[in-house]
Formats: C-alpha cells, structure tokens, sequence
C-alpha cells in the first residue's frame, strides 16, 4: 500500500485507463466512483473510497433543541 490519504497521479492513470483528466472524471462519474476535482482541475479519490474502510459511525441521538428553557 502507498502511503498518502488520496491516489497519486499514475495510480488514478492505472483506475482509469488513460492519463488524461477529462477521461479519468467521466470514467470516475459512468463507475460511481466518489471524487472531488483539484484547483488545477485533477481529480481525487481518496483511499478510504477504493478499500472500503468503514465511515465513523455518529451516535444516534435524537434530535435537542439548543435554546434554553
């Protein structure tokens, strides 16, 4: 396993297929695959996406109001 929260660049290349961004995206979007774009434009998937770590789980409280009575 590669250290780092997100894919590197030739991981996402070796997901998708093809180094360029707009295929990586459209293959990300057709697979359902969770991704957010960079400020350059790249897109990112995080580890925890592909490996299927489990959410933290909230507590299930009900519902408080936060005014004081």
């Amino acid at each position: 396993m590669a250290d780092g929260i997100s894919l590197s660049r030739s991981e996402m290349a070796d997901l998708c297929r093809t180094p360029q961004r707009a295929r990586q995206v459209a293959f990300l979007v057709k697979n359902g695959i969770r991704h957010y774009l960079d400020a350059h434009g790249w897109p990112v998937v995080l580890r925890s996406t592909l490996e299927g770590l489990p959410a933290r789980e909230q507590a299930a409280t009900g519902w408080k109001p936060n005014k004081a009575a």
